[in-house]
């Protein structure tokens, strides 16, 4: 698999752990970074030079929501570049969000599983997936 770290972007504690718990019984080994902020990500991604395996973010957040945070990163080149994989995981399933999500150049939609099983499921998915897919930077 890929060693790059995971960016999760949550301000929802709960949510946080199970993704983490999920994480960890599929034995991840993949540094986990969390920002419960986009702000904080958006910060932190334009200063490091460090490549995701996969960027994991909500779309309901309370300081800047997922789909204001992807724009930023939408409308700024290098981080277009920089933030790929983008995955939302949200609660919801609206169409209008999906299709500002795609819009916004985002390569994956996920509902949160209810249960730990799903989670799992649903985040090795996910990881197979891109552990085989050419990255644009690699």
């Amino acid at each position: 698999m890929n060693d790059k770290p995971i960016f999760i972007i949550d301000d929802d504690d709960e949510d946080l752990e199970f993704i983490k718990n999920a994480l960890f019984e599929l034995n991840v080994e993949n540094e986990i970074i969390v920002f419960d902020d986009g702000l904080k990500f958006i910060d932190f991604i334009k200063k490091t030079q460090n490549r995701a395996f996969f960027i994991l973010c909500d779309i309901n957040m309370h300081k800047k929501n997922g789909l204001e945070l992807k724009k930023i990163i939408f409308d700024d080149e290098e981080l277009r570049v920089k933030c790929v994989p983008f995955i939302f995981l949200s609660t919801s399933g609206a169409s209008r969000e999906v299709m500002k999500a795609y819009s916004y150049g985002v390569q994956g939609y996920f509902i949160k599983p209810d249960t730990l099983a799903k989670t799992k499921e649903m985040l090795e998915f996910i990881m197979k997936y891109w552990s085989h897919s050419v990255h644009p930077i690699s």
